[in-house]
């Protein structure tokens, strides 16, 4: 199929070209027109999760939808609130505020106009001023960003400092962070990709095509990201999340269709039968990695939870076009250039690009080739034990949920965060619901309500004694707790659970009443919750069919024993070095990241389901090479030597751009995407050189044979082949 697909559109190269071009820029008016209105920072959860439940009681029985409240702080170091200077500059930011108008803020209040002390601080030299914006959260956003400008024209000026807090005001700043990153990380991944194309390839022409490739790929599937949201709203981290795997299998797809392309052409064939021998063998290995990047992916599907779920649809979007385009638009594009694909030569670059497997019988890569064969044992000795020490670190992991304290320092909302939290509690911007679903004026659940509030005023975690809020059918009540620190640290979470596995049972037993806790900290614990459940069905998951694709295209049950174990080795080794370099500040400071006290509870799982794919690439196209050789020559010795010699510069190539892509994201200022470029870059370099190019031939060459061991009750299996066996 796949060289069917490459003779289709070499024969017919401006036609195939004419149509992505045209999907390209229909997908770009879509992104350009939806995309904005397709991504949210908002985080929710399906219909099970109980927080959600206490969120929609409050839709449907209280409030309507949940009210977007901005809290504007006013601050002087020598003047109290008391001092008429103090007055006016309040009087003047919330006299801006107001003017924005009722379809911008519906409700404002400050000090000046309630005499509510609790809107002053202790040393009375901070004041808050809180206001209800209008619509939901994008609308909000839109708002929070004239307030944001009202702001920051006044902060600094006569001595106040001015700043704001909000959810809309946080999401605000989350978009603009995350989009300094991904240019960021365009800005550092594409220059390095291409010098290390151009080093692979010798000639700026060749070099070129894998760049556009991943460009046009990502540009298709942000139309796409960008359609599906419309439907099902999907998180703002997906824009992030197609760009970066875009760009890594795109240009890493493409390299394996061009190498091959350039390799018939040196062997003698023109550039028709070129592009369709590519398409015939490259391409089936790019076909089938690519299938298994995105079944991979598909475990995160498994997760209930609609941020894993956004960046699965966006990673198997963007790999599904990248998939897509290199079986068809690539084959084009090569066909038109044909011996012009190595126009430009790059001299001092060119030297060391990749050559054939004929012409490799000397160099780098023959002398490890040499040297891991002839001391196999002593090779995987060297390689595994250190990585096993590194993943022996994973077991000291911290993981929780990123909040607005870890934002770079500097940032507004940051700032906000500990000026309220040192004068206030920032708990004031998100506090927990506690939803008590029921008859509210019976005496049994008068009684519970009375029995909780008298035992949350002996925490100290709940400064603040709740006042009920009741709908007018008297059926649902609502009690607003302020807890301290930042809502989706692990002291707020925890709180969180005593609330609900102490305080509510103990004071609503044997009551008639559903009570339930919502708000963004009942949100982060039933995150917390959701990945502890199904992170075992997402492994079992990946790791069941990566054994069993491997199994029927090897026809062993070795190869996917030995694959499995060493995925994991690599997936372990970069969950041991992201609690090194994060958690532990081993060269933090040196590698320009930021400490952080925890790694994002989502980032181990969505780090091992991307990785195992991306790692199956690597794995079989080694393999693929190996298995051909082995078949025909019956030397298994000799089949491992071919294989590494002839893929390692292909593997260790691709990887470099891997690593190239993900670390310009890894340099980013958010600590999310720190921790994500930085897992992805370190699992990526060392799965396909340590594990890839030292581990896999050496553990073949001590098993010899028993490699292709299939027990005879598997022998009605199919002999399914990733590349159909070459001519001598």
């Amino acid at each position: 199929m796949t060289g069917y697909l490459a003779r289709i559109s070499a024969r017919r190269p401006l036609v195939t070209m004419a149509i992505w071009l045209v999907i390209a820029l229909v997908a770009g008016g879509l992104s350009q027109a939806l995309l904005d209105s397709a991504t949210t920072t908002e985080l929710k959860l399906g219909s099970g999760a109980r927080s959600q439940q206490a969120a929609q009681l409050l839709e449907d029985r209280l409030r309507g939808p949940e009210p977007i409240t901005e809290i504007v702080i006013v601050q002087s170091e020598n003047l109290t609130v008391d001092d008429p200077a103090f007055k006016t500059k309040v009087e003047t930011v919330f006299g801006q505020i107001v003017a924005l108008g009722p379809e911008a803020v519906t409700a404002g209040l400050n000090y000046y106009l309630t005499g509510d002390e609790r809107q002053v601080s202790p040393d009375r030299r901070t004041t808050l001023m809180p206001f209800r914006l209008v619509g939901d959260l994008n609308e909000a956003e839109g708002h929070a960003e004239h307030i944001l400008d009202i702001v920051e024209a006044a902060d600094g000026v006569d001595g106040f400092r001015v700043l704001t807090s909000g959810t809309a005001s946080i999401s605000v700043e989350q978009n603009e962070l995350a989009l300094h990153d991904l240019e960021q990380g365009e800005r550092i991944g594409i220059p390095v990709a291409l010098l290390i194309l151009v080093a692979l390839f010798g000639t700026v022409v060749a070099a070129l095509a894998p760049i556009g490739l991943a460009i046009v790929a990502i540009v298709v599937a942000l139309g796409l990201v960008a359609l599906i949201g419309q439907a099902f709203q999907l998180v703002f981290f997906v824009t992030l999340m197609v760009t970066m795997i875009g760009l890594a299998v795109g240009i890493d797809y493409s390299l394996l269709i061009v190498s091959r392309f350039r390799e018939e052409m040196e062997g003698g064939l023109d550039k028709l039968e070129a592009t369709e021998r590519s398409g015939s063998t490259a391409g089936r290995t790019v076909l089938f990695s690519g299938l298994t990047v995105i079944i991979a992916l598909c475990g995160m599907l498994i997760v209930p939870f609609p941020f894993f779920q956004s960046l699965a649809v966006g990673a198997i979007l963007v790999v599904a076009i990248a998939l897509a385009a290199t079986l068809t638009l690539l084959p084009a594009v090569l066909a038109v250039l044909g011996p012009r694909v190595n126009l430009l030569p790059v001299p001092l670059l060119g030297r060391f690009k990749v050559t054939s497997p004929d012409h490799s019988k000397e160099g780098f890569w023959e002398f490890i080739t040499q040297k891991v064969m002839r001391y196999p044992v002593i090779s995987i000795l060297a390689i595994a034990v250190p990585m096993i020490v590194l993943t022996v670190f994973y077991f000291d992991i911290k993981t929780g949920l990123s909040g607005v304290d870890a934002f770079p320092e500097g940032s507004q909302s940051r700032d906000a965060f500990f000026v309220l939290e040192e004068n206030f509690s920032f708990g004031i911007v998100n506090p927990v619901e506690v939803v008590v679903d029921g008859n509210v004026n019976s005496p049994e659940v008068q009684g519970a309500i009375q029995r909780l509030q008298a035992s949350l005023s002996n925490d100290p975690r709940f400064p603040f004694p709740p006042v009920p809020t009741v709908n007018d059918a008297g059926d649902l009540a609502l009690l607003t707790l302020v807890i301290g620190g930042e809502p989706s640290s692990q002291a707020a979470v925890d709180t969180v659970v005593a609330l609900r596995d102490e305080y509510i049972p103990a004071a609503f037993e044997g009551v008639s009443a559903n009570v339930l806790v919502g708000g963004v900290t009942a949100i982060t614990a039933d995150v917390f919750e959701i990945v502890e459940i199904y992170t075992p069905f997402v492994f079992l998951f990946v790791l069941g069919f990566s054994f069993i694709v491997l199994m029927l295209v090897f026809r062993s049950i070795v190869i996917p024993i030995k694959a499995v174990i060493m995925n994991l080795l690599s997936v372990g080794a970069s969950y041991g070095l992201l609690v090194l370099v994060f958690q532990k500040d081993v060269a933090t400071d040196l590698l320009g990241f930021r400490h952080a006290e925890v790694v994002d509870a989502w980032i181990p799982l969505f780090l091992f389901s991307i990785l195992f794919g991306l790692s199956m690439d690597y794995h079989v196209f080694l393999l693929s090479r190996i298995r051909e050789r082995y078949d025909h020559t019956g030397d298994n010795a000799e089949a491992v030597a071919y294989g590494l010699r002839s893929t390692a510069g292909i593997i260790t190539g691709a990887a470099l751009i891997m690593v190239a892509v993900f670390g310009g994201f890894a340099l980013g200022e958010t600590i999310i995407n720190q921790q994500v470029g930085f897992g992805l870059a370190v699992a990526v370099f060392l799965d396909a050189t340590l594990v890839r190019s030292v581990l896999v031939p050496a553990s073949m060459e001590v098993l010899g044979k028993r490699n292709w061991y299939l027990p005879s009750f598997l022998s009605w299996l199919p002999d399914v082949r990733v590349e159909p066996a070459e001519d001598e």
